[in-house]
């Protein structure tokens, strides 16, 4: 086995993505000793009691102390005060990271603490499913997904280079973009279909004219899908929402415009237009396809874990 990336890693937060890191991390050699905090004690219990880590840590300093990387797996609201919290006990010249779907806001909170001689690289693993807390990691997850990396523009080379390697070993796929960029493709790719699925399992909840059984029973597999997305953690998507709102927003106009469009369409009964816009879509899940992003339904479905505070 390769030596490791990181000798000492510390997880700030053990959800669903820091503990598949440190899973992952343990799979492949990608790190050596891995500490691991949370601010919750019973998570922290439940990360010891699987064996997640090699040290576990009630105060973030402890856990942050001599590692060469940092990775904040916590929502991205809190970015701000997390990084604060640490950033007099991180070690000169190690990393600090994050796993947060917000890359501009990120940055923003956590570049205003952070020390000169403490390298920023952002990082978004584009992983998950709708499962939380340490029970709910997987070592696999990340394999075959991508993940991105929004290095400011001053960022030290070496730096980003050891953190592709880290994700590389982790088995996922890195591109790097700018932070606004990545922003705005996340905005379409994910913020506003959850945004979508939580409107419409909401709107479903409050038909006064269908009961909550029959939303259950009858629930047909598109709607069964988005109830899937709609239980993410409330506290992960508040965050995001609120810290990606520019291009959530933007987005958002879009989509609109679009709905507008189709209800035309439907109105009108224009049958050759509608086609024709089903039939493309279905050539861009096939591309999803093709790319091997689709994830399997019975991995989604598999019971990883109980909700946790600590969003991944």
């Amino acid at each position: 086995m390769s030596d490791p990336v990181f000798p000492r890693l510390a997880l700030i937060g053990i959800g669903l993505i820091g503990a598949s890191i440190a899973l992952a991390a343990c799979r492949s050699g990608a790190a050596g000793h891995v500490a691991i905090h949370s601010r919750t004690a019973k998570t922290l219990e439940r990360a010891e009691e699987l064996g997640l880590g090699d040290s576990y840590h009630a105060d973030p300093a402890d856990a942050v102390k001599d590692a060469d990387c940092v990775i904040l797996c916590i929502p991205v609201g809190a970015s701000g005060t997390a990084t604060e919290a640490i950033a007099r006990h991180l070690k000169p010249g190690s990393t600090i990271s994050d796993v947060g779907s917000v890359k501009a806001s990120v940055i923003a909170q956590m570049a205003l603490h952070l020390p000169a001689d403490v390298h920023l690289v952002p990082a978004h693993p584009v992983a998950g499913t709708e499962y939380s807390g340490p029970d709910a990691g997987f070592a696999a997850l990340f394999d075959n997904r991508w993940c991105i990396l929004t290095p400011p523009p001053e960022a030290d080379p070496a730096a980003v280079a050891r953190l592709v390697d880290f994700w590389s070993r982790l088995g996922a796929n890195v591109e790097t973009m700018t932070a606004e960029h990545h922003d705005l493709v996340l905005a379409i790719t994910s913020h506003v279909p959850h945004l979508i699925a939580y409107n419409i399992v909401g709107t479903a909840a409050d038909l006064e004219t269908v009961t909550q059984s029959e939303v259950m029973k009858f629930s047909a597999g598109g709607f069964r899908d988005f109830t899937r997305i709609a239980a993410s953690d409330p506290t992960m998507w508040r965050d995001i929402f609120l810290n990606n709102r520019e291009a959530v927003l933007e987005m958002l106009g879009r989509f609109s415009e679009d709905l507008t469009a189709l209800q035309r369409l439907i109105r009108y009964g224009e049958g050759d237009k509608l086609y024709d816009l089903f039939a493309r879509t279905r050539e861009i899940r096939r591309g999803i396809i093709a790319a091997g992003q689709a994830i399997e339904a019975a991995d989604l479905d598999r019971p990883h874990g109980k909700d946790d505070d600590e969003a991944g």
